[in-house]
């Protein structure tokens, strides 16, 4: 089985735990704009929810999609477009990513833990995006895929 969507908007990088003390003790969350993707990726994923919460081991595609630099000029921003150009710089693709599983927990998938094969990109676009693909892999894939891995 395979699900495919898109999130529209410019992609937020999971920030960085705040912590407030509380009758001496020491509580962690979330960033408030972390926590609103966390929402937004519900919302967007909600569309595209399978009957039932898939199982067993999951193989998650990500294309990152950030927003053209201001700064670019005609030429650069035409290759930041076509993909020549990539944006290699903070943030990194796992805290991208992060907010984005968190987000399909209980909407896509019990829990992010079953993704056993995982690929990000990240670009330049005119267009923020993230576009999503997952897909249930059975017994005989995941077998292929770690020995692939070897």
């Amino acid at each position: 089985m395979k699900i495919a969507f898109t999130i529209y908007g410019e992609p937020v990088a999971q920030g960085r735990p705040r912590a407030t003390h509380m009758n001496g003790m020491t509580r962690l969350y979330d960033p408030k704009k972390s926590r609103d993707f966390k929402q937004y990726v519900k919302l967007a994923a909600s569309d595209h929810r399978p009957d039932q919460l898939l199982t067993g081991p999951l193989e998650l595609r990500v294309k990152v999609y950030k927003s053209t630099l201001k700064s670019f000029s005609k030429k650069k921003a035409a290759e930041a477009e076509r993909g020549e150009l990539r944006p290699a710089k903070k943030p990194d693709v796992d805290n991208y990513i992060k907010g984005i599983k968190d987000g399909l927990n209980k909407v896509i998938w019990h829990d992010d833990s079953q993704i056993v094969d995982l690929h990000v990109s990240k670009f330049y676009s005119s267009s923020p995006r993230i576009e999503v693909e997952v897909v249930t892999l059975s017994h005989e894939e995941e077998k292929l895929c770690q020995q692939t891995l070897i």
